[in-house]
């Protein structure tokens, strides 16, 4: 499905027009034993790694996301993460960080968010817009955590501004594989599902 000629041809995948957003790669969802820790997560940890110093060698920028959380704020999803009521991914907290085999580097942007898109109620849509003015940005690489909560979440969104959206198929991480199966399924409409290294040979290109 993902590696489809029909699926790759969709548009052109220009990676002088291309951002890379690191969905959530944080400690409170990677980590073991983590109050939301994602277990596939750690083990896509090098191929996130590879797709984001692809990147940067490529000077295409690279965009990390946080989740944070307060039950003041986010009421419905305390309602479904109950166990949120009283401690995880807390502002100032190291549950919130980055994990350290993703730090990001000086001139790589981390945004924080408190909804499952990192379009909702932040900047990203701005800093797209006007990163690059010389060659704007149209086109998004998504990789991280949660596939079919948050990655799925901003993939839409981005979809909805009218950027491209290129999901990557094995550096995306969910709670089961049927989920996970899901969304790509979902993607393949809103966007192009690649594999990691698939993009990373594109980027090259």
């Amino acid at each position: 499905m993902s590696d489809s000629q029909d699926n790759y041809e969709k548009w052109p995948f220009v990676p002088a027009k291309s951002a890379l957003l690191v969905i959530d790669m944080q400690n409170d969802f990677v980590r073991e034993g983590a109050i939301m820790e994602v277990p596939d997560a750690k083990t896509q940890l090098e191929g996130i790694a590879g797709l984001i110093e692809s990147c940067r060698t490529q000077d295409i920028p690279v965009i990390y996301t946080v989740h944070q959380t307060d039950p003041r704020y986010n009421p419905l999803e305390i309602a479904s993460f109950p166990h949120l009521k009283t401690a995880g991914m807390r502002e100032g907290t190291d549950g919130i960080e980055v994990v350290s085999e993703l730090t990001p580097r000086a001139g790589d942007y981390v945004l924080r968010k408190r909804r499952y898109s990192a379009f909702f109620q932040t900047d990203l849509e701005m800093i797209l817009r006007n990163m690059k003015v010389e060659s704007p940005i149209d086109t998004l690489i998504i990789c991280g955590t949660v596939t079919n909560i948050c990655c799925e979440s901003t993939a839409r969104d981005a979809y909805f501004r009218d950027f491209k959206v290129v999901f990557g198929s094995d550096v995306c991480s969910a709670l089961s594989e049927e989920a996970h199966v899901a969304t790509l399924a979902n993607m393949e409409l809103f966007g192009r599902v690649m594999s990691a290294q698939q993009i990373i040979e594109k980027l090259k290109a």
